[in-house]
């Protein structure tokens, strides 16, 4: 069932179609079947070939729906995507129509599907989509962030260093940021974003998203990295506030004149360069080590 041949996709009568074919980016519920469109219902069923991120779920998928996938079904999957997107984009240029699903949601959106996309669309071939869930939209509308601008920054990173960097990086964001993350690294992600976005920037971990034990927790980044700290389970994805406008006027030396007499007063001068920095270009860092060497 894996095998992509070579050359024409026959049609149902065993003909090979003049022709190009298309491929048919569709959306797949991310928990209750019944969520899937009749529009991915009637590809399922009549697509010459269903690409498929894992095969067995997509056949399980199709069970449920009571639809009878009657083309062949290829795995498409990250590790064979690669190798995978130029053999179904000649079956495209030959008159194939090719569905391609993942396990849920959109593909492409941190899933397969870019690269057949890309290749495709430098071929000049039709490629269509049939909207469906996603977990981006559907924790940015559950949020009770603002949705009128947003980013998605895919999956936080997993190393440390990098992942410090990456939330540096948002500091200054005004936009709404939604992101991905594993159920075992949610809760020390959500205590770096609050080490480095501050404890109180508003956020929502959105967890098992349109399924039975769906739930949305809104709340400081410090509280929800508490809550995180027992263990969560299921899939998971984060919406954190955008930062307030930022205060491009002020420059070092004003903030370290701040931090300083905020230290002077009795505030631990970490705290204190915290404190003094919030809302302008400059991180807590940049100010400490900034009194630090005026100190010198």
């Amino acid at each position: 069932m894996d095998d992509i041949g070579e050359g024409g996709s026959p049609n149902r009568d065993g003909e090979n179609r003049g022709g190009a074919g298309v491929l048919i980016l569709a959306g797949t519920p991310m928990g209750r079947p019944d969520d899937a469109s009749t529009r991915l219902r009637e590809a399922l069923a009549t697509a010459d070939i269903v690409a498929a991120e894992d095969t067995r779920r997509t056949k399980a998928l199709a069970v449920s729906l009571g639809v009878e996938i009657t083309g062949r079904i290829v795995s498409y999957y990250d590790q064979v995507e690669a190798a995978r997107a130029p053999k179904l984009v000649a079956e495209i240029a030959a008159g194939a129509r090719v569905l391609l699903v993942t396990d849920a949601g959109m593909p492409s959106v941190s899933d397969p599907g870019y690269r057949i996309v890309v290749a495709c669309a430098d071929e000049g071939l039709p490629i269509t989509c049939l909207p469906g869930p996603s977990a981006v939209t559907t924790a940015l509308a559950l949020s009770a962030m603002p949705s009128e601008r947003f980013a998605f920054d895919g999956f936080a990173p997993r190393k440390p260093g990098a992942r410090h960097d990456w939330l540096s990086s948002l500091r200054t964001e005004q936009r709404t940021v939604v992101f991905f993350e594993s159920p075992h690294r949610l809760a020390q992600t959500l205590a770096d974003a609050a080490q480095v976005l501050g404890a109180e920037r508003r956020a929502a971990v959105c967890r098992e998203l349109t399924k039975t034990y769906e739930e949305v927790r809104r709340g400081g980044l410090g509280e929800l990295a508490q809550w995180a700290s027992d263990g969560v389970r299921g899939e998971i994805t984060v919406v954190v506030a955008g930062a307030a406008a930022v205060d491009e006027t002020a420059t070092i030396d004003d903030l370290v004149a701040e931090a300083q007499t905020l230290a002077d007063s009795g505030i631990r001068l970490k705290d204190a360069c915290a404190e003094a920095s919030a809302g302008t270009v400059f991180s807590k860092r940049d100010v400490y080590q900034a009194v630090l060497a005026a100190r010198e």
